[in-house]
Order: structure tokens, then C-alpha cells, then sequence
């Protein structure tokens, strides 16, 4: 229709001055063109709306996850892990995490991000026991030193200027007190974040402190002044009595892991600012002179990837700063495991963060809304088809010897195939024995009864930065949010079985990175990092670029065959005895056979997952839950063609895609039902089914459409 308006403009009759010949000429020539577009295929609707008109004509139906409740609630299932804390202080054993008692612990939690950690007490109160029926034991308190949020750990509100970061504002620390209680009530774990955002200020005793940006990265990491104040800033969090919980953060269990400082490092974020960079300078001289390493008089250049000497010197130097800060935290009183950072950017910066109790790491999809370039276009691939589908980057994490968690994750919205990475990761995390995940992150802010997907917190950004907020909101995106419940199974009970088989991707250079050794290896056998001088328990032992797994097939199996993935085809499945999932673009192959199981998507693109909820099988469960999710947008959303721009966020409600698949079960259960639930948790329907000859058959999207399905016995 653009078209045709385009047209009529520039040929109104006027403007050929009433000359009866050209009028002529423009009807006609107006009549051949509409002709000629009512022949076309897309019927009027031009190429950048195809997508539009494509997305408008799948099946979608309203499904609003509510902020303060869920639509089932599986919190029975942990009812025995309440009060969090019950099993004693979290432990390091080897490469796994446990408890006092010897319970082993895994987590599937979030991030809250700063205002979010300081709700109200009634807000604490309904998230906790949210969090707890869909499964998640652990919140990430991250970013509450920020400045730019409104409360923050310093000040509740904005107005006064407070001349230092030294002391905690009464308002924020009796919220966050309150959410410590009520997270602990539930079930749920903290892990504590400590310098992460922190701006630090003149009253502060800080040189230059108009141009440190925040954390003052990467000077905090080695400058006298900035330790010094992250050390009163430790010792003022930890000795903090909780009035609800009536103990220090040191003593209360219910926190399990901390980490020194986030996303911060020497290697990457140069030091150019004075009087710092001579500080470190100095600091290089005394330790070259040492180890009898000549250095000019020349000012030095901090180029590590052309001087191994400076590499090893960030190493060191890297080192001496965990050590220092750790030290001091036991020395407060802080029993809990703690880590260094939680990134790497080479062999060197790895090898420094064994110097913590554990390793983490972050690791995000390059694409949804916080990648954006010049154009405001983002990436838009799935993950399913990719050999670098977040695994590759988080196995080389994974060292010998050593726990690993994920604090940081996210696959982000927009990205219109995030269903894929719930169930994925946490199937992949059991496989590996990882310790946990925490996807970043449930919220930014406080808001409640939000209706919609990413619901910017400014018409802009924060502090600058304008994916803060919105994008990375999960709390009720039911692309990934909605298949927790089947996440926190997978990785809590450990539902898929350990590899049976190990490989040591041997590091032998400071400056090694990832290479074809992590590609689908994670998917095939338990990877572990070793460094020269670890020993070599591997079957298998690679240097870093040696490909473990043939490529060239385009899939990969687990060697204990519960996890599958074909990039080719561009689908993936998970086959254990409790939980059971297909992902991808499955509707194009038709008919999928798991153990037990026979799963047929209509739909191009889904993930359709089931979990036992009982200590039973699902081949004898008399109660399980089925979700089946695909595309969420919210309503009235709009990209370009490629779906590499949003157009307009929409608004609410959200809307689902109906996932039409038919379904078979082998069981021995002969009277069970299959029940469609709302986002308020009313049955909606009784989805027909049948049972004969051992199978349970039923097919979903037709009638009480949903995403979520209950299959209980009578």
C-alpha cells in the first residue's frame, strides 16, 4: 500500500498542468501498476514486512507471567532444603561444592541487579516464595554499590551528595537484611557480589577520582588506596548484623559463595591514568628487578601481548591482589568460598584466578538487544546450530581441581530463539558436574505488575549504558524464565548423568585462548583445564586447538547418551529417565523418538520439555509437567525483515506462540490426565488423550491452548 500512496503522490494530475494526455497516461499507468502488485505472492505487503505478516499469522495467545506468583508451584519438591543454611557452611571438596554435612550442592538461580536488591518487605516476601516454586535456590546480589541505581548500598535515595563511599545507608541495609531473611525462609542461597560498580569519591582519599570510572578498573586492583577502602568496605558488609536473621553475613550459611571484584582485569582495561599507571610502574620496576629482568629508563609500555614479561607481570600482580583480599576476609571471619573474578582473556589471567577457592565465568550470546552496532541492528542467530553456543567459552573455565559456576548468562531479548538455552545449559551443567548458574539477571528494578517483555526502565539508559534494564529483565519472559521449572530439575536433582569419560585441555602458553579443543566438547565428555605440572587423568589429552570431536559430521552425542545435538539440522534433545526435552527447529523433522517418548512439532521452531515432579520416572510418574514454548514477543512488536532491528517494543500482554505437538508416553500409568494451566494457575482444560497398549497419547495447541500442561493421575 506504501506503493500505491507513493505513486498517487508524486502523479496527481496537477502536476502535468491538466494536460488531458498525461492524466491519461497516469490512470492507466496507476491501473497496470496495482495489477501487476495484486500479483504478487506477498498480496500488497512489501519485503520489510514480510516478517510481520509472518509472525502475525502464527497461533499466539496471552501469557503474562506474573511478577509476584507462579502458575505452578513445584516448591514441595525442595521442601526439605528450607531453611537455606540447614546443611552448614558451603565447602570446597575437590572439584565439586558441599555442604558442612557433606551434602553436595548445585544451584540454578539470578541475578538481582541493584534496585531489585532492595525491595520493599512485602516485594521480599512475594519473589522469595516465587523464586522457590519454580525451583531457583540462588540469587547473585550484583551491582548494588552503583551509583547510578536508585537505592543503592550507600544511599536509598538520590539528592544529598554524599561526600564518601564509607558508610551503608539504614534504609538500603534493612531491606537488603529482609531479603536475606525471606530468600533463607524459602530455600534460597546468596551469593554475594563485593566491588562490582562502586564510584568512588575525593572524600574517599582517591587521586583523580573525577576520572576513575566504575570499580576504578582496572586500578583497584593493585593501587594502596583502593584496596585499603575495598577492605573496609569487606569488613563493614561481612560484621553487618542482619536484624532478621539475628547473625552477622560472616556467620549466616545462607551466604555460600563471594567473589573479590567483577569483570576486572589488567590485561584488557589498560592503565593510562595518573598517578596510577606510574604506581604500577613502579610496582613493575621492584618486580622485574627481582627476577634480574633489565628494564630501560624509558617509560614503560604495558603491552602484554608483545612482552611476556608484562603478561607475567599482570599475573603477578593479579595473584598478590586475591591473595591479599581474601586473606583478610578469613581474617573478618568469612568461611565460604570465594573467588578472584569471574572472566578470563588468557592462560596467564586464568591461572591467577586458581588463587580463589573456585573459578567463574560470564558468557552471553552476541546478540538480542545488547549488542547493537551503529545502525541500532543486533544479532539474531540461534545458539542451537552454532559450535560456539556459550559452552566453548564456559568450559575453559573449568580447571582441574576446581569448582566451577556461572554467575553471569544470558541468551538476551530480543533474540527470538532464547527458548533454545534454559533447558540446554542446565542438561550440559548436570552433564559436566558444574557447581551452578545464575542467569543475568531477574530484574534491574523494583516495579511491579509488569505486563510485558524488557519494559525499559527510561525512555534511554543508565548511566550511559542503554541496555541496562529491559533487555536482560527475565522475571517474566516465558522464552526462558518460563522453562525454569525444568532447568532447576535438571541441574538441582541431577537428572542427567555425569560424563563417563574425561579430557584435559593442557595450557601450556600464557596467551592460549579457546580453540577447537572446547568445540562441541562439552557436549561429548567432562572437560577440565590443566596447566604444566597438574597431572594428566584424562583419557584424552589435547592442546587447546586439537579437536576433540569431528566437526565435520555436524552433531554430537554424549557418551552417555542422554544429550544430542545436530547443527545442521539446527535441533537438539535431552533423554534422561526424569527429564526430557527437544529443542530447536524441530517441526521440520517430524517425528522425534526419545526413550519413552514420541514427540511430533508442528510448529518450525520450539522447545517442548518434561520433568517428573515425584521420585518415579517418567515412564511411572503420576505426575509431570509439560511446557511447551517457542517465540514470545509482546504485543504489537515489530522488526525489520531480518529481525535484526526492533522497530517497536510493543507493549502488553505478552504473547506466546501456540506449540502444536502431538504427544506419546510409554508408562504404566493408565489413568492419567492432561491439564492445561493459565498464568493465574486455573485449569483452562482437559486436553483429550487416550491410553493403549502402554502408551499415553494426547496432542497439544488444539483445544485449551497454553504452554504449560500438568499430566497427573486421576
Amino acid at each position: 500500500m506504501s506503493k500505491i500512496s507513493y505513486f498517487i503522490d508524486e502523479c496527481k494530475p496537477e502536476t502535468f498542468k491538466n494536460s488531458y494526455i498525461k492524466k491519461g497516461f497516469t490512470v492507466i499507468f496507476l491501473l497496470l501498476l496495482i495489477l501487476k502488485i495484486n500479483a504478487r505472492n506477498d498480496s500488497l505487503i512489501s519485503e520489510n514486512n514480510k516478517y510481520i505478516m509472518e509472525y502475525s499469522i502464527r497461533k499466539t495467545i496471552p501469557y503474562t507471567l506474573p511478577w509476584d506468583d507462579m502458575p505452578i508451584d513445584l516448591s514441595f519438591i525442595y521442601k526439605n532444603e528450607k531453611p537455606a543454611g540447614k546443611h552448614g557452611f558451603l565447602k570446597v571438596d575437590s572439584d565439586k561444592f558441599v555442604f558442612e554435612d557433606g551434602t553436595e550442592a548445585r544451584f540454578w538461580g539470578t541475578n538481582f541487579n541493584s534496585a531489585q536488591i532492595f525491595p520493599s518487605h512485602e516485594h521480599s516476601e512475594k519473589v522469595a516464595k516465587r523464586l522457590a516454586k519454580i525451583g531457583v535456590n540462588l540469587v547473585r546480589f550484583h551491582q548494588m554499590d552503583a551509583e547510578w541505581s536508585t537505592p543503592n548500598i550507600f544511599q536509598f535515595t538520590k539528592g544529598e551528595n554524599k561526600p564518601n563511599t564509607q558508610s551503608f545507608d539504614a534504609e538500603s541495609m534493612d531491606r537488603l537484611d529482609y531479603l536475606i531473611y525471606c530468600l533463607k525462609q524459602e530455600g534460597i542461597y546468596v551469593y554475594m557480589d563485593l566491588l562490582t560498580y562502586r564510584r568512588f569519591k575525593t572524600g574517599d582519599g582517591v587521586e583523580a577520582a573525577n576520572k576513575l570510572a566504575d570499580a576504578a578498573k582496572p586500578y583497584s586492583t593493585f593501587s594502596r588506596q583502593l584496596i585499603a577502602l575495598q577492605k573496609k568496605f569487606n569488613n563493614d558488609l561481612w560484621t553487618h548484623m542482619n536484624s532478621y536473621t539475628k547473625l552477622a553475613y560472616k556467620d549466616d550459611p545462607v551466604i555460600v559463595l563471594a567473589e573479590v571484584t567483577n569483570e576486572n582485569d589488567l590485561w584488557t582495561q589498560r592503565a593510562t591514568l595518573e598517578p596510577y599507571l606510574s604506581e604500577l610502574e613502579e610496582l613493575y620496576r621492584k618486580w622485574a628487578a627481582d627476577r634480574k629482568i633489565k628494564v630501560g629508563k624509558e617509560k614503560v609500555e604495558f603491552n602484554h601481548e608483545k612482552d611476556i614479561n608484562i603478561t607475567n607481570f599482570f599475573a603477578a600482580i593479579t595473584k598478590a591482589y586475591y591473595q591479599e583480599m581474601i586473606a583478610h576476609m578469613r581474617e573478618t571471619g568469612v568461611k565460604i568460598p570465594i573467588a578472584g573474578t569471574n572472566w578470563t582473556r588468557n592462560a596467564s589471567h586464568l591461572l591467577a584466578q586458581l588463587e580463589g577457592d573456585f573459578t567463574d565465568s560470564h558468557a552471553y550470546t552476541a546478540g538480542g538487544g545488547g549488542w547493537r552496532d551503529g545502525e541500532g541492528k543486533f544479532g539474531n542467530q540461534p545458539n542451537v546450530g552454532s559450535v560456539n553456543n556459550l559452552l566453548p567459552t564456559l568450559a575453559f573455565y573449568s580447571v582441574q581441581g576446581k569448582p566451577f559456576f556461572v554467575s553471569e548468562w544470558d541468551n538476551p531479548w530480543p533474540n527470538e530463539w532464547r527458548a533454545e538455552s534454559s533447558v540446554m545449559l542446565a542438561a550440559v551443567g548436570s552433564f559436566q558436574r558444574w557447581g551452578g548458574f545464575a542467569i543475568h539477571t531477574y530484574r534491574y528494578s523494583k516495579d511491579e505488575d509488569v505486563d510485558m517483555i524488557g519494559k525499559p526502565i527510561t525512555a534511554g539508559s543508565i548511566a550511559g549504558v542503554y541496555y541496562r534494564g529491559g533487555v536482560f529483565d527475565t522475571f517474566n519472559d516465558p522464552a526462558k524464565f518460563g522453562l525454569f521449572y525444568h532447568a532447576a530439575l535438571i541441574m538441582r536433582r541431577g537428572d542427567i548423568r555425569p560424563a563417563e569419560e574425561t579430557v584435559n585441555i593442557k595450557l601450556d602458553s600464557p596467551f592460549a585462548e579457546p580453540g577447537k579443543a572446547l568445540h562441541l566438547t562439552a557436549e561429548k565428555h567432562r572437560t577440565e583445564i590443566i596447566f604444566p605440572g597438574m597431572k594428566e587423568t584424562g583419557k584424552k589429552i589435547v592442546g587447546p586447538d586439537e579437536a576433540v570431536v569431528n566437526l565435520e559430521s555436524g552433531e554430537v552425542l554424549s557418551d552417555t547418551k542422554e544429550l544430542y545435538r545436530n547443527l545442521t539440522k539446527k535441533i537438539g534433545w535431552v533423554d534422561s529417565p526424569n527429564s526430557k526435552a527437544v529443542y530447536g527447529f524441530v517441526g521440520k523433522e517430524g517425528e522425534l523418538a526419545l526413550t519413552g517418548l514420541k514427540i511430533n512439532v508442528k510448529n518450525d521452531f520450539a522447545t517442548v520439555a518434561i520433568s517428573t515432579l515425584t521420585s518415579d520416572p517418567i515412564n511411572r510418574s503420576e505426575n509431570m509437567l509439560l511446557t511447551a514454548i517457542g517465540r514470545a514477543e509482546n504485543t504489537g512488536s515489530r522488526y525489520n525483515e531480518d529481525r535484526t532491528q526492533q522497530l517497536n517494543p510493543g507493549h502488553g500482554p505478552i504473547q506466546v506462540e501456540v506449540i502444536e505437538a502431538a504427544v506419546e508416553i510409554k508408562t504404566d500409568r493408565t489413568n492419567l490426565r492432561v491439564m492445561s494451566v493459565n498464568p493465574q494457575g486455573f485449569i483452562t482444560g482437559y486436553i483429550p488423550s487416550e491410553y493403549k497398549d502402554g502408551t499415553f497419547s494426547f496432542e497439544i495447541g488444539q483445544e485449551f491452548q497454553s504452554m504449560y500442561y500438568l499430566i497427573q493421575s486421576l
